[in-house]
């Protein structure tokens, strides 16, 4: 990921008001995890699956204050139960913001899986999306999902692609 999209996430993140971040590290987004663990106005938790890290993004909501869960797209099915209880039965949100593996042009067979089934897994969690292939949208991105997300007490997700991840 490259250093102008790591800034942007994180002045997104900050302007949104996100006090902690929890994570998934994945190989896509590697270069994003050091630079949240080192900002000092943003809590870092690292979590051993995606639904665990749903789960405390929701809590902190529940605490009065905003989280985000970084994971690879893929984890997005490891959260479904997670995020189905929380957004469908309770009016939790939690925001993601995700890498696009598997995206059109995804050299890793094993990844293809990932970009079938995470838009089609979205749209049915009712998730509203948006996916970023420019470093200048980014910033922008990030700020709407929380408006999205705290306005309808629903999850919404910023899916990073193409050049950004690549």
């Amino acid at each position: 990921m490259k250093a102008e999209a790591v800034d942007a996430v994180i002045r997104g993140l900050k302007r949104a008001g996100v006090s902690v971040a929890t994570y998934l590290p994945d190989s896509l987004l590697k270069e994003l995890y050091p630079a949240l663990d080192a900002d000092p106005d943003i809590r870092t938790i690292p979590v051993t699956n995606e639904g665990e890290g749903a789960a405390i993004a929701g809590g902190v909501f529940l605490s009065g204050k905003r989280a985000v869960l970084v994971m690879e797209n893929s984890g997005l099915r490891a959260a479904t139960e997670h995020l189905a209880r929380m957004g469908l039965g309770a009016g939790i949100p939690v925001v993601m913001i995700m890498s696009y593996r598997g995206e059109m042009g995804e050299n890793n067979w094993w990844a293809i899986p990932h970009g079938i089934t995470m838009e089609p897994l979205l749209q049915t969690l009712r998730t509203p999306y948006t996916v970023v292939r420019e470093v200048d949208e980014i910033e922008t991105a990030v700020v709407r999902a929380y408006e999205t997300a705290y306005a309808s007490y629903y999850h919404a997700a910023v899916v990073l692609g193409g050049d950004l991840v690549r």
